[in-house]
């Protein structure tokens, strides 16, 4: 039987947890995932996770945050004046803002989600969400295309 390996269009089943089993992505039979092995679309170690998997085939695999979306950054968590975010937005924690920011030289429009307001400021994340976290995949190949 023929194994998933680079460059193959893929198409699998998952389930995405944190180590206390919280649901954070699934892909299921009425919406699969198909990518291909090795493209930049998918967080590498999962791709690695799925390399040499055959059709119909199930396994589990645990990625600690350095091979997911990193540590967590407390540098990332910056409080800005209210008025830079603009007098058309009411900031609550909990939304997502797109901010600009600065790396290299070139200003990039990034997420950063709100973590607290004031009369003010706002507290804003730059983390990816599943920043410092271990996830848990259960991936089910279906299809190598």
């Amino acid at each position: 039987m023929a194994t998933a390996a680079s460059n193959d269009t893929v198409t699998v089943l998952f389930e995405g947890t944190l180590e206390d089993g919280t649901l954070f992505d699934s892909a299921t039979d009425d919406n699969p995932l198909t990518f291909q092995i090795g493209g930049n679309v998918l967080l590498p170690a999962f791709q690695e996770a799925v390399t040499g998997m055959e059709e119909g085939e199930t396994k589990t695999v645990a990625l600690s945050p350095d091979n997911a979306f990193g540590a967590r950054k407390e540098e990332l968590v910056q409080v800005v004046d209210r008025l830079k975010i603009g007098k058309n937005i009411d900031p609550k924690p909990g939304i997502v803002l797109s901010m600009a920011m600065e790396k290299d030289g070139t200003t990039h429009n990034v997420p950063a989600m709100v973590t607290e307001v004031t009369d003010t400021q706002v507290t804003v994340d730059f983390n990816h969400p599943l920043a410092g976290k271990a996830l848990i995949y259960k991936i089910t190949l279906k299809a190598i295309d």
